[in-house]
């Protein structure tokens, strides 16, 4: 069966399946979920627990032995697997299925995984899993829900929080779940249960943001200035140089003024992304940012890259950071706006 993060606990409480599937990029999350299902299979008397992580020539054989060798005392055992990269293979796929297919009673079998793609998820070790148990997909927090998870967590952590200490911790993360909880718990740690305001939060929070280069790329295509500027600006504060910036913005545009020349000469902007490469994940962003300017923007900000670029490695008398500063302004901005 198919089981969401907040269902989790109630089906707990209800039962222990004979196995679980635990799938996500979101680290805290995936691991809260394999905290409760070993939580629960520990007040269930599973005391024992064999953890097993595939590696390149991981011995697929020692998969089976586990499931095969009982203990002196017939103790209820744990046999939990974790796939780095969620591509067991064929030897793989037919050891995790065919353990799936033994596991119960006294033997719980818990697999984590990152999040599958497409065919991926139709596997046979993943629809055995499924079948047999439960499969637990772990989804990100969005921006727009991100201060209400937030407030959830704080109000559960005997915090009351008001809108803008939640608002200020929601900005500040910049969608980091695990710093977000980090700093949840040194809040109460440094004041105890009860009010906590935006200065409270102030005095207390890191700045945890996950400043880098193509999370400001992603920024300035979507649109979004003030975000793009604000990475900009952590960005440099961090000492990351200047000419990794313009790398990174000249390869974006010159991707922009390829897709702008193919969709010209007639083609399809989802062809022209297939391609031209552009991540499924990237195409939205892609499709806005297109939509927002004409081909002649792009090749001006070509122009400003370059000079951008020359000012990095010192063969213009420029500010980078200003040049860099223009472009993501220009770049998030709509064509008409940005002339």
């Amino acid at each position: 069966m198919k089981i969401t993060a907040n269902q989790l606990s109630s089906q707990l409480n209800k039962s222990l399946l004979p196995c679980y599937l635990v799938t996500g990029d979101e680290p805290l999350l995936a691991q809260e979920a394999l905290d409760a299902i070993r939580a629960e299979a520990r007040r269930q008397g599973f005391d024992s627990r064999e953890l097993f992580v595939q590696t390149t020539g991981f011995d697929w054989g020692e998969i089976a032995n586990a499931g095969g060798n009982l203990s002196l005392f017939a103790d209820k055992r744990i046999i939990e697997l974790r796939l780095p990269t969620g591509k067991p293979g064929v030897k793989g796929s037919a050891a995790i299925a065919d353990f799936a297919a033994n596991a119960g009673n006294d033997l719980l079998f818990l697999v984590s995984a990152p999040k599958l793609d497409r065919s991926s998820a139709n596997a046979k070790w993943v629809k055995a899993l499924e079948s047999r148990g439960g499969l637990v997909q772990i989804w990100p927090v969005g921006p727009r829900d991100l201060p209400g998870w937030i407030k959830t967590r704080m109000l559960k952590a005997g915090l009351q929080p008001d809108r803008d200490a939640v608002q200020l911790i929601a900005d500040r993360v910049e969608g980091n779940l695990l710093a977000a909880q980090q700093e949840i718990e040194k809040l109460r740690l440094l004041h105890g249960e009860g009010s906590v305001n935006a200065e409270d939060v102030d005095a207390a929070v890191v700045d945890s943001s996950r400043f880098d280069v193509y999370k400001l790329v992603d920024a300035a295509v979507a649109g979004n200035a003030a975000r793009a500027v604000r990475i900009l600006d952590g960005i440099k504060t961090e000492g990351i140089e200047s000419v990794i910036v313009m790398w990174a913005l000249t390869r974006e545009i010159r991707m922009l003024a390829g897709l702008s020349d193919m969709i010209r000469s007639g083609t399809d902007l989802s062809t022209a992304m297939r391609k031209s490469g552009v991540w499924q994940n990237r195409q939205g962003l892609v499709r806005s940012c297109i939509s927002r300017h004409q081909a002649v923007d792009f090749f001006r900000l070509l122009k400003l890259v370059r000079e951008g670029d020359a000012a990095a490695k010192g063969q213009k008398r420029a500010d980078p950071w200003q040049i860099a500063t223009q472009i993501i302004l220009e770049l998030s901005a709509s064509g008409a706006r940005a002339a």
